[in-house]
């Protein structure tokens, strides 16, 4: 038997599991001000006049403020030089007033006004007839589309280049953020696989994750669970599956902390691994540490996929993209996505600099038979890459717990 897998349950495993009793510390007030600092310089450098941010992670990013996309322009203006200035609903602006970490400036519209027109007479009033304004690369078409109609002074220009450079380096603040969403993860992760006993379904097994998270503090969590077969497919499949003895399984699981993500994925044999299994968790292992030993500090982003896949490619499977192999990329950055900036694949020649925190993640996809995945997050220090989480152990005892 696979050690730390089976012989418990659900509900002594909920049981065990209590909050932490350190407390998470939010971003400060001087870390958003350097961000927009940063911001405003990269406007400057491009030629930009304004950056606009729509209700997305990028305007919490940089004003702290965390609101769900709805029908009604709701945000922020990020001008070259001076202040920041807020956009709202009329209706809305007390929230949004509740909601400002910094700044005054709140400019609203009525229900029956073009929110877009009042995006660039406030541009205009900060001194700008005429320029190119910065587009956060999350901004629905038709907010995008009706910028373009209202403001034919005005060029429009995806903000990706601005709000990448900023989002994708994390500071020691951020860092602290992720590695506590990790930790608890992580915890979950060991309270689910020795939870599992034959008979239990996907559908029980994801009911636990989100009660689990909940117990230790988290209210959100994205979770996914597949057995046998479906552990082949990257996504799953649209149906449930019931645990036998010998299957392969893949839990991949996450939550968030003011915010900030976690994101591990841990796959492991219920019962006995067969040789076949043995083996492809195995190269899977080894594509994934192939990938560690390539992030080096300057090298590209690439150079960690074509590093895994080379492993993987050597073994006989593939190549590229075809499977049985690795039909995706190694990896993502992560932060208050759990996918942005910068991504692991092939052509990204972005360098890899500090404070880049990404996955490698180099699944190993059989359709038909099984799959394996062992995904953690790595992040870059001064000193070199470094792991959020340490890697799945081995095949028979994948948490280590005999280590």
């Amino acid at each position: 038997m696979t050690i730390g897998v089976g012989g418990s349950s659900f509900e002594e495993e909920l049981a065990r599991l209590s909050p932490p009793t350190s407390r998470s510390v939010a971003i400060g007030l001087d870390e958003y001000r350097a961000r927009i600092a940063k911001a405003q310089k990269l406007l400057r450098d491009g030629g930009h006049q304004a950056l606009y941010l729509d209700t997305s992670t990028s305007l919490r990013y940089f004003t702290g403020i965390d609101l769900a996309l709805t029908e009604r322009l709701h945000g922020a203006i990020v001008p070259a030089e001076g202040e920041v200035v807020y956009l709202s609903p009329a209706f809305e602006e007390p929230k949004t007033r509740e909601y400002m970490l910094f700044g005054d400036d709140v400019r609203c519209w009525e229900e029956h006004e073009d929110p877009a027109a009042l995006v660039v007479d406030t541009i205009r009033s900060l001194g700008y007839e005429s320029g190119s304004v910065a587009l956060d690369p999350q901004t629905p078409f038709y907010i995008a589309e009706g910028l373009r109609k209202a403001g034919n002074r005005f060029s429009f220009t995806s903000g990706q280049p601005i709000t990448a450079a900023c989002r994708q380096l994390k500071s020691a603040a951020e860092i602290a953020l992720i590695q506590q969403a990790m930790d608890i993860t992580m915890e979950v992760h060991r309270a689910v696989a020795r939870a599992l006993k034959v008979g239990v379904t996907t559908t029980e097994t994801l009911d636990f994750l989100a009660r689990a998270h909940r117990k230790l503090g988290r209210d959100w969590s994205s979770n996914h669970a597949q057995f046998g077969e479906a552990t082949a497919y990257p996504h799953g499949v649209p149906y449930p599956q019931t645990l036998n003895d010998g299957d392969m399984v893949l839990i991949d699981m996450g939550t968030k902390l003011e915010g900030y993500r976690s994101d591990i994925t841990r796959t492991y044999v219920f019962g006995e691994p067969t040789e076949r299994q043995r083996e492809i968790w195995n190269l899977e292992k080894a594509a994934q540490l192939a990938g560690f030993a390539a992030a080096r500090l300057g090298a590209p982003c690439e150079a960690i996929d074509q590093a895994a896949r080379g492993v993987i490619e050597a073994a006989g499977y593939g190549p590229g993209y075809k499977v049985p192999g690795l039909p995706h990329r190694t990896g993502h950055g992560l932060g208050l996505d759990v996918h942005e900036e910068a991504y692991i694949v092939k052509g990204n020649r972005t360098p890899l600099q500090p404070g880049m925190c990404f996955s490698i993640e180099p699944m190993m996809c059989i359709y038909g038979e099984f799959g394996v995945r062992l995904e953690d997050i790595v992040y870059m220090s001064d000193d070199g890459a470094k792991w959020f989480t340490q890697p799945s152990h081995s095949v028979d005892d994948p948490f280590g717990y005999e280590a």
